[in-house]
């Protein structure tokens, strides 16, 4: 099931990233009275009732401003708005409407994108009659809140969800959902063309070519899958910017949200960056199970020792997803691209796995036989009972004495001998320990 995005945007210093950390729970954006603190694009995790979903708290939009600092921002608020499912729009009720808001509101009117209009900084009774004034903006009823205080934002918050019903309905579990992400100009484009054998999307040399998040449904050997080519960049000016491959993180997170199964594209003949470092962490912190694909392999100059470097590289810099699989192959030249498909219902096929409960303790019973649980101050680590609750990615829980006592480096060691022991290649596994109360069983 897709996990709606929804960007909070505004001009600057109405109290959007008060807001975010307010509804996430915990102070990840910095919050300063200065208008222009955010400046990059940042995300994190929240709940409503019985909705989960992310939201992406932006730097002001200064429509006027032509100073480089504001324009890097509302291109990340223009990115944040185009990626998202629901947008919650922010003014400030102190000052009342501006012409600012009016141009920022033009702009969301355009993206056809569901709106919701929070009227921020109304804490008191005597400030509500300031948003009779934002009606004039044509975004539905406007809705009093104070992010300070926590007012209202039940109220917002139910009319953001409201817009979920058409996200959260059930995917089609035959069909397999894969995501191309990578940075700009790696060849995702080239990739998606060589799978489907034909000219489907536009490949260019330049940076940001691909403007649209394309979705492409097809067949292939009984299964069916949509392939989606994630553009770097939307817009062909920021190519200018050095700042470009900050944007691929934006077009990247909403591609995976809703991918069965990741393609990450680097270049063969770059290695991989820092923000393929990034978007790599993404796709692991959000649990998919994912192919690395290094393009461009035709490109490199080999010898006998050359891939096996190169996988030595990749395993450095990304050791948090040791499972991954790597693929050295060619968009351009077709070199191994029949090989990716099996790869991704291999990998597709083990984030699915259910391990049966008695099996499962008797892998857990066999790795503390052969690696007992170490003491702290005095008490040792005792585990009681294990099940798995759920799949995509295989989440398991483990019923202990006191989760206090787990020490991350014997989280690792039963993490590894899991995959020793079932596999699960290709897909990140998660492993939670909870005191046990009474009634659970013991293995």
């Amino acid at each position: 099931m897709s996990k709606p995005l929804v960007a909070i945007v505004g001009r600057p210093n109405v109290g959007k990233s008060t807001l975010f950390n307010r509804l996430i729970g915990r102070r990840l954006a910095i919050v300063e009275d200065t208008p222009g603190v955010t400046r990059d694009r940042i995300y994190g995790d929240a709940e409503w009732l019985t909705h989960s979903f992310t939201l992406i708290d932006t730097g002001g939009i200064e429509p006027a401003s032509e100073d480089k600092i504001a324009v890097q921002m509302r291109r990340q608020a223009e990115i944040a708005v185009e990626t998202c499912d629901v947008i919650i729009f922010l003014v400030d009720g102190r000052d009342g409407m501006t012409s600012a808001d009016e141009e920022v509101a033009a702009m969301l009117r355009k993206s056809n994108k569901p709106v919701v209009l929070g009227v921020n900084k109304l804490d008191a009774p005597q400030f509500h009659d300031a948003v009779y004034d934002f009606y004039a903006l044509g975004l539905g009823d406007p809705i009093i809140v104070s992010a300070g205080q926590g007012i209202g934002l039940g109220d917002l918050l139910d009319a953001v969800c409201v817009h979920f019903e058409a996200i959260e309905t059930a995917d089609d579990e035959s069909v397999i959902n894969i995501a191309v992400c990578g940075r700009p100009n790696v060849g995702k484009s080239s990739l998606v063309n060589a799978m489907l054998g034909e000219q489907r999307v536009i490949v260019s040399d330049i940076p940001g070519t691909t403007r649209d998040a394309i979705d492409t449904p097809f067949e292939r050997d009984g299964q069916k899958y949509v392939l989606v080519d994630t553009a770097g960049i939307r817009r062909k000016r920021a190519v200018e910017d050095a700042t470009i491959e900050r944007y691929s993180v934006i077009r990247s997170l909403a591609a995976v949200r809703r991918a069965d199964v990741v393609l990450f594209v680097c270049d063969a003949t770059e290695g991989l960056s820092e923000q393929d470092v990034k978007i790599a962490g993404f796709v692991h912190e959000e649990g998919k199970p994912s192919v690395i694909l290094v393009n461009k392999w035709d490109l490199v100059e080999k010898d006998t020792y050359t891939i096996e470097t190169f996988k030595k590289d990749i395993g450095v810099s990304l050791n948090f997803m040791p499972y991954v699989s790597c693929l050295f192959l060619s968009a351009k030249t077709g070199q191994r691209v029949h090989k990716v498909l099996s790869m991704v219902r291999d990998a597709y096929e083990q984030s699915i796995r259910r391990i049966p409960t008695g099996t499962l303790n008797d892998i857990v019973n066999e790795a503390v036989a052969m690696n007992e649980p170490p003491s702290q101050n005095g008490r040792r680590l005792k585990l009681f009972y294990a099940t798995q609750v759920s799949v995509q990615p295989p989440t398991f829980v483990l019923f202990v004495n006191d989760a206090s006592l787990v020490h991350f480096s014997y989280e690792r060691y039963l993490e590894n001998y899991f995959r020793k022991s079932f596999g699960f290649a290709g897909t990140p596994i998660r492993i939670y320990f909870r005191n046990r109360s009474k009634g659970d069983e013991q293995v």
